[in-house]
């Protein structure tokens, strides 16, 4: 299989999207690399290291990357994802595992020109680590196999500002620096797939791992009700996990290429991510847009994996 590496802001669904890819590519995993996101940098790699202990796979290296936006203030989502990024489960943890020594922009470009051609970035948080490693060394997207990145609505509205979806939001100007790149091969997982694939308290109760079902429960129990309050479903949404999951079985989604942009200085609408569907701007395209998901069966995998042995993979 082609080796993996995961670029967190570990929160409640970053922290379920590393649990799905260690329950089903755990061998595969190179890495996982931390960013300022949804909590600070520190508690972002702490939440990962807890995460990676708790399910038995604590052998995977961790690295520590931007600590800040590029050149933009740090914007945390304690509302969502509660003041410990994990909605108060594992509080009561302490994790030996810590971060390896090393940058992650720079872990990012040892791991792709080491296997030039193989690797798989999956990206669930701001795209700032990846945005610092192309500053350096921009011919890094001859040699990525996928980045697969989690972020920017093209259709629906946003969960920050009305047009805004959060990781293109907190560092719009990492997003473009991706965006505009050059990678033969990028996928967007936007919003506008992710709010389909929905774990309601039904889904919990399928669990059957005891440790599993009782974290999940408890670290999802803020974000549904969040949810719930903005959106009138009770659920979480796996926006993270999804993210994971294009990775693991590409035919869940539907993709199609456009020229996408996104919005780095706007009065309103800053991080707003502009799809071009018609080709009125006559650019060529850069992205593959997730337009279309098969919700059932992707929360089927989500749920297979997660009732899998913890360690089994």
């Amino acid at each position: 299989m082609n080796p993996i590496l995961l670029d967190v802001d570990t929160g409640i669904d970053d922290a379920l999207a590393i649990m799905l890819a260690v329950q089903t590519r755990k061998d595969d995993i190179a890495c996982i690399t931390t960013v300022c996101g949804n909590v600070s940098l520190d508690q972002a790699t702490e939440n990962t290291c807890k995460i990676l202990e708790f399910m038995q796979a604590d052998q995977i290296p961790v690295y520590r990357g931007s600590e800040s936006p590029l050149i933009r203030k740090s914007y945390y989502e304690h509302r969502v994802h509660g003041q410990d990024g994990l909605g108060g489960a594992l509080k009561e943890y302490t994790a030996k595992k810590q971060a390896d020594s090393g940058f992650a922009p720079d872990r990012i470009i040892e791991t792709v020109m080491q296997r030039p051609g193989e690797v798989t970035l999956i990206m669930t948080g701001p795209l700032t680590n990846l945005a610092l490693a192309l500053l350096k060394q921009p011919d890094l997207v001859k040699h990525v196999r996928e980045v697969i990145f989690m972020g920017g609505v093209v259709k629906g509205m946003g969960n920050v500002t009305p047009v805004a979806e959060y990781n293109t939001y907190a560092d719009p100007e990492a997003a473009r620096i991706v965006l505009q790149a050059g990678f033969p091969k990028l996928t967007q997982v936007g919003l506008d797939v992710t709010r389909q694939t929905l774990l309601t308290e039904a889904h919990i109760e399928r669990l059957t791992i005891p440790a599993i079902k009782e974290y999940v429960a408890q670290s999802t129990a803020i974000y549904i009700k969040r949810y719930e309050q903005m959106n009138g479903v009770r659920a979480c949404a796996l926006h993270d996990p999804l993210a994971v999951g294009v990775a693991l079985n590409p035919d869940l989604v539907t993709r199609n290429t456009y020229y996408v942009d996104v919005e780095t200085a706007s009065r309103l609408c800053d991080g707003q991510m502009v799809c071009d569907f018609q080709n009125r701007l006559g650019q060529e395209a850069n992205v593959l847009v997730c337009e279309e998901v098969n919700q059932a069966a992707f929360l089927e995998h989500f749920i297979e994996a997660l009732n899998k042995p913890i360690g089994a993979s």
